[in-house]
């Protein structure tokens, strides 16, 4: 019964009942301002409980309010016996394994191409990008990242260069549209858009689960990428 009556307390606080009143008048007067879902049981008088719910009936109007919360997305626990993959910062301050030829030119703006084969836990970049301390950032239209990754989900952090500025992009696996395989900011064909800076889930798979290549093309310029997370 505690949980019950703390629910009861905080729902009548909210809704400015006399939580105080300790008399039978006192009870009477705060009955009469309360709603009438939430009639206070007199002096000696026991709740009225569903017993398929264990909630008072008196609170079932604020009940059916009440909604389970599920988490979603890159809230979902990973699957850590299927991570080989590390989380992976693509700014030059902190990146390892970027496979490109011939390397990335810091801070200035240089046309890069994917090699025709990644190894487990390399990316590289295809388009104009310029390679800053903390992000990779799009010049033009149509640049691609790619990344070898051994995970269930795929996150990558990236937003718009400006705010208010929204960038439409498409994901492939092994070349393919993600179908089932895709997270919850794509749809199955792999579009989706960067319409803020903040962390969005392209890939969610199901097993079996192996060495996969990811790539993202945005279809407009300004954008920038940050860091690649797995779970």
């Amino acid at each position: 019964m505690k949980r019950q009556q703390l629910l009861l307390i905080a729902v009548l606080a909210g809704a400015g009942g006399a939580c105080g009143a300790t008399s039978a008048e006192d009870n009477s007067v705060s009955q009469q301002k309360a709603p009438a879902a939430l009639r206070l049981p007199v002096e000696g008088e026991l709740p009225s409980i569903d017993g398929a719910t264990g909630w008072p009936h008196s609170l079932s109007p604020f009940r059916r309010g009440l909604v389970s919360v599920e988490p979603q997305g890159a809230e979902v626990a990973a699957d850590w016996t299927n991570v080989r993959s590390p989380e992976s910062y693509v700014g030059y301050e902190h990146t390892e394994t970027f496979a490109s030829p011939g390397g990335a030119v810091l801070t200035r703006n240089r046309v890069y191409a994917i090699p025709t084969q990644l190894r487990l836990n390399e990316w590289a970049l295809a388009g104009d990008w310029a390679v800053q301390s903390e992000a990779v950032v799009l010049s033009k239209a149509e640049g691609r990242v790619a990344y070898r990754f051994h995970a269930r989900d795929l996150n990558l952090v990236m937003g718009p260069v400006a705010r208010g500025t929204p960038v439409k992009f498409r994901v492939l696996i092994d070349g393919q549209p993600p179908a089932a395989a895709h997270g919850v900011d794509v749809d199955e064909q792999g579009y989706g858009t960067v319409a803020e800076p903040r962390m969005y889930q392209p890939i969610r798979q199901t097993a079996p689960i192996a060495d996969r290549e990811f790539e993202v093309e945005f279809l407009g310029p300004d954008v920038q990428v940050f860091d690649f997370t797995f779970g």
